[in-house]
């Protein structure tokens, strides 16, 4: 009896040193995953909080070239055009806008105004409208492109109220007479007059007609053309980007 009771109290005995062992381990291990976690969380004190994680992320404003081969850079690489220019002059002035080209070789006023409801699917801060010229070239009347022109700007006001419109002009070609080329340039102050639209008076001014502005067609500019294009459109598109950046 006695050796029996001996034997289970070295049993006991065991089972308690044992039971100790395993709650020591308990206890490292629940020290070590309590001070991991708070490591965890320090370092994420520590380090600063994004607007992406506050969910206040800030969004670059969008401008939007709405034309035809002139707007896509014809003939040319992409990045030479006026607009991949353009946005290398907002990246250069801390602008936060990002730049999108939807320009369409060959597209009339007709077309653009077919086309617009598609490119109004996105948000739009400053739609650069840039149609027109196929139309001169192709002896369209003046009335029909002032109609579609004015159903485009139509469009992106219902859509989009807040969307500032800037109209790029064009001149049609001295071949068409005088009467015809006095009536397309009219179409685009009178909308730009009608709208309250800031205008560009010739996109091409300085450009078209000059041989070593332009590539072998005579229509488009080149490399050194684009550059100048660029500039025209940045004297208007700056000051309506500054406005909008102040509000």
């Amino acid at each position: 009896m006695l050796f029996k009771d001996i034997g289970f109290f070295l049993i006991y005995k065991d089972m308690l040193v044992k039971s100790d062992f395993f709650l020591l381990l308990l206890g490292v291990f629940m020290l070590f995953s309590c001070n991991n976690s708070t490591g965890e969380n320090a370092m994420t004190e520590e380090q600063p909080v994004t607007e992406a994680e506050a969910g206040e992320t800030v969004k670059p404003g969008k401008i939007v070239f709405f034309g035809n081969s002139l707007t896509a850079a014809y003939g040319l690489d992409p990045a030479e055009g006026f607009p991949a220019l353009i946005q290398t002059r907002l990246d250069e002035a801390n602008y936060h806008y990002q730049v999108v080209n939807a320009g369409l070789s060959g597209e009339t006023s007709a077309g653009g105004n077919e086309r617009v409801d598609w490119i109004l699917q996105q948000i739009v801060d400053v739609f650069v409208l840039e149609l027109g010229g196929n139309d001169g070239l192709r002896g369209i009347d003046p009335e029909s492109t002032y109609r579609n022109l004015q159903s485009i700007i139509d469009k992106v006001k219902t859509k989009a109220p807040e969307t500032k419109i800037i109209l790029a002009g064009m001149e049609a070609p001295p071949n068409m007479g005088k009467e015809y080329t006095t009536a397309f340039r009219q179409v685009y102050t009178r909308l730009a007059g009608e709208n309250d639209l800031p205008l560009i008076p010739f996109l091409l001014e300085g450009v078209a007609g000059i041989p070593d502005l332009n590539q072998p067609d005579g229509i488009h500019p080149n490399t050194e053309g684009q550059k100048i294009v660029a500039n025209n459109v940045w004297k208007i598109l700056q000051p309506v980007v500054d406005a909008q950046v102040m509000q």
